[in-house]
């Protein structure tokens, strides 16, 4: 698909597998999409779907079974030079889902901060690395002092804020926010939402948000891309996928989210998808530009029910999103 914006990231025709031969899985089926420099990329679904096994695989943790992941240019799955494979290592960073899990419980702060900065020796002094260190913790909200300190003394909030400083010492391009906030207070969350939108325009960083709550990546997300077993069945801009979403599994999700309104939340209708809804044995789903940059899983039967105007645009698979 063509685009005047820069591909930061690309993932082509990706397949995640686990298990051995007897017992394989697919846990991610054929997926593809780009991601904009300086853009917040959501990708949304429930748990189980593959949305983690995909972060996971472009920052090199799972092992790719299928198709490739290019990051500037540069295929990153699979086998690799060590000098890019360090390069890659540097600027594409991770947020984990639970912050205490990915902290060091036995280390302070200081340490766990500095991890990337020892293993690359990116500093020229002890004065240095404590600056950089120091200057980390008062970016994402925390007293230079708390580098003394151990995880296990902070809140929840706090804890997840360490952990985003872990990331911005190494001076990422890319980070990939695994449900950064969903193992915090509810009234917490906005807060961790708004620190990473900043940091983002101080210093112009691209995003993958991986969420289960559409609620959540609307607030933050440029585009939205949703996943259901491995697949994804929907992909438009935020704005559009609220206000036209198409895919009955989007339109469950949507229906799904709560309501400020006590009443409103009273009287709506959740929608329960089953994929039991499309038949697909003989007549197979693909890939369709259904209204301009925005996608959607279906086959041809599909595909003339979910028209809604305008000429549509085949995209091949081999291309990405």
């Amino acid at each position: 698909m063509k685009n005047n914006k820069d591909i930061l990231l690309e993932v082509k025709n990706l397949k995640v597998e686990f298990g051995n031969k007897k017992n394989k899985f697919l846990a991610v089926d054929d997926v593809s999409f780009n991601i904009y420099k300086g853009e917040t990329f959501g990708l949304v679904g429930e748990s189980g779907s593959g949305k983690t096994t995909i972060g996971r695989a472009i920052i090199r943790i799972n092992q790719v079974s299928g198709g490739e992941i290019i990051y500037n240019g540069d295929k990153i799955s699979g086998k690799i030079p060590k000098s890019l494979d360090k390069e890659i290592t540097k600027k594409i960073q991770m947020i984990f889902q639970d912050p205490m899990a990915s902290l060091n419980e036995r280390a302070k702060v200081d340490y766990i901060v500095s991890e990337g900065l020892y293993n690359f020796k990116s500093y020229k002094s002890e004065e240095e690395r404590k600056a950089i260190v120091f200057d980390a913790l008062l970016e994402v909200g925390l007293l230079p002092e708390f580098a003394s300190r151990f995880p296990h003394e902070f809140s929840g909030g706090q804890r997840q804020r360490i952990g985003i400083a872990r990331t911005l010492v190494m001076k990422p391009e890319f980070i990939i926010a695994d449900e950064p906030i969903s193992a915090l207070d509810v009234s917490i969350r906005a807060q961790v939402l708004n620190l990473l939108s900043s940091l983002q325009k101080d210093n112009d960083l691209t995003y993958l948000f991986i969420a289960h709550d559409l609620s959540v990546v609307k607030f933050i997300a440029d585009r939205i891309a949703v996943i259901y077993k491995g697949r994804i069945v929907e992909l438009a801009e935020a704005e559009e996928l609220f206000r036209n979403s198409i895919h009955p599994y989007t339109k469950a999700l949507l229906s799904a989210i709560p309501q400020p309104d006590p009443r409103r939340e009273k009287n709506k209708k959740i929608e329960v998808y089953s994929s039991s809804c499309h038949s697909y044995d003989e007549d197979k789903p693909k890939f369709v530009e259904i209204e301009k940059e925005h996608f959607i899983l279906a086959n041809e039967k599909e595909i003339n029910l979910y028209k809604i105007s305008g000429n549509m645009i085949e995209v091949d698979t081999s291309e990405v999103v």
